[in-house]
C-alpha cells in the first residue's frame, strides 16, 4: 500500500483562530487483482461513507466534498477500474462490465474491512453501489443518490445514441459514440450543461477526465461500458425489489437540469421508498462542481436524522 498526504490540516481564519480541516490521504490497495486508488479522510472509528463516482470522472470529483464530511465520518472514495488512477494489470485480463466493477469494489471494501457504510451513488456509481447493496443489504446503512438512477423514468433523451448502440451493437454505432462522446468538447458540455454560470466549473475537472480516458486503450474500455450499461437497465426491477424489501434510508439530491438522469428519476424512488427525501438543485449532471456546500449540508442532516453520525464529543451513533 502506498500513501501520500494531501490537503492541509488547518488554516488561519480572519479572526486569527485556527480552523480545522480534515486531512485527505491518497492511497492504493490491491483488491480483486487490481491496484485500487482511493482518497480517504476521517477517523477510522467513525461511521463510513463510501463515495462512488461516475463517467467519465474519478474520485477527484469528491475533492471538495470529502473534507466537508470527514469531521464526523470516515469518508472513502475509490477510483473504479478504467477510471482515474486505479491500475488494472494486463495479466489480470479484466472484463469491463458493471458486474465486474461491482465485484472489484466489493473486494475493495473487504480489503479495507468496511462492514457497514452509507453509500453515495452518482451516475455509474449507482449501478455499481446498488449491486453491492443487493448482495449485502445489511452492510448499507443509508443511500445518498446524486443523479444516480435506478428507474426507467430517469433516463433522459441524451441516452438516444447509446440506446441505439444497445439495440444495434455495430461497429458503425460504436464509432458514433467514439467520435461524439469521447472528446474534450463533449466532456466539457457534460460538466457545464444546465449550470447557471458555466465559468464556475473548474476546467481541471473535465480536462483531467479527458486526459485519463484518452490513455492508450481506455476509450475502448469506455465504449465497452456504454454497451454493458444496458445490463443496469435490466436490473432496475431487482434494484427496486431491494428498495422495497430493505427500505434503506435514501436521500435523492439531484441536479434538476441533468440531460442524462432527469428529475423523474429522483421522484421515482418514492414508489418503493415512501420515506425517501428528494431535493433538487438548480444545476446539471455534476452537481458537486457547483453545489458542494448544499450537498454536504443535506447529507449531514440526512445522516444525522437517521442515527448515522459522530458527535463533537466523539460518541458514535449508527
Amino acid at each position: 500500500m502506498s500513501q501520500v498526504l494531501s490537503t492541509q490540516t488547518a488554516q488561519r481564519a480572519p479572526s486569527g483562530r485556527e480552523l480545522s480541516i480534515p486531512l485527505t490521504c491518497i492511497q492504493k490497495v490491491k483488491a480483486d487483482g487490481v491496484q485500487v486508488f482511493y482518497r480517504a479522510a476521517g477517523d477510522p472509528s467513525a461511521p463510513v461513507i463510501l463515495l462512488l463516482h461516475g463517467f467519465p470522472t474519478s474520485s477527484f470529483m469528491f475533492r471538495e466534498l470529502i473534507p466537508r464530511l470527514a469531521d464526523r465520518y470516515r469518508v472513502i472514495a475509490p477510483d473504479l477500474p478504467g477510471f482515474g488512477f486505479t491500475e488494472v494489470p494486463a495479466e489480470r485480463k479484466y472484463t469491463y462490465t458493471f458486474d465486474a466493477l461491482a465485484h472489484t469494489i466489493e473486494a475493495f471494501t473487504d480489503a479495507l474491512g468496511l462492514n457497514r457504510y452509507a453509500i453515495y451513488i452518482f451516475d455509474y456509481g449507482a449501478p455499481t453501489g446498488l449491486r453491492l447493496a443487493m448482495a449485502h443489504p445489511r452492510r448499507v446503512t443509508a443511500i445518498v443518490s446524486q443523479n444516480g438512477n435506478a428507474y426507467e423514468d430517469g433516463l433522459g433523451d441524451a441516452w438516444g445514441p447509446i440506446r441505439k448502440y444497445w439495440s444495434e451493437p455495430t461497429a458503425e454505432n460504436r464509432e458514433v459514440l467514439r467520435q461524439n462522446i469521447m472528446t474534450l468538447e463533449t466532456t466539457r458540455w457534460q460538466y457545464t450543461h444546465g449550470v447557471a454560470n458555466p465559468q464556475s466549473v473548474a476546467p481541471e475537472s473535465y480536462t483531467l477526465d479527458t486526459a485519463l480516458f484518452q490513455r492508450p486503450g481506455n476509450i475502448e474500455i469506455q465504449l465497452d461500458l456504454f454497451l454493458d450499461y444496458a445490463s443496469n437497465v435490466k436490473l432496475y426491477p431487482k434494484f427496486q425489489e431491494y428498495f422495497r424489501k430493505s427500505q434503506p434510508p435514501l436521500l435523492a439530491i439531484w441536479g434538476k437540469n441533468d440531460p442524462f438522469f432527469i428529475p423523474a428519476g429522483a421522484e421515482a424512488f418514492r414508489k418503493d421508498l415512501p420515506n425517501a427525501q428528494v431535493q433538487f438543485l438548480d444545476t446539471g449532471h455534476f452537481a458537486t462542481e457547483t453545489h458542494v456546500v448544499e450537498i454536504a449540508a443535506a447529507m449531514r442532516e440526512f445522516l444525522e436524522e437517521n442515527g448515522l453520525s459522530r458527535g463533537a464529543d466523539g460518541a458514535v451513533s449508527r
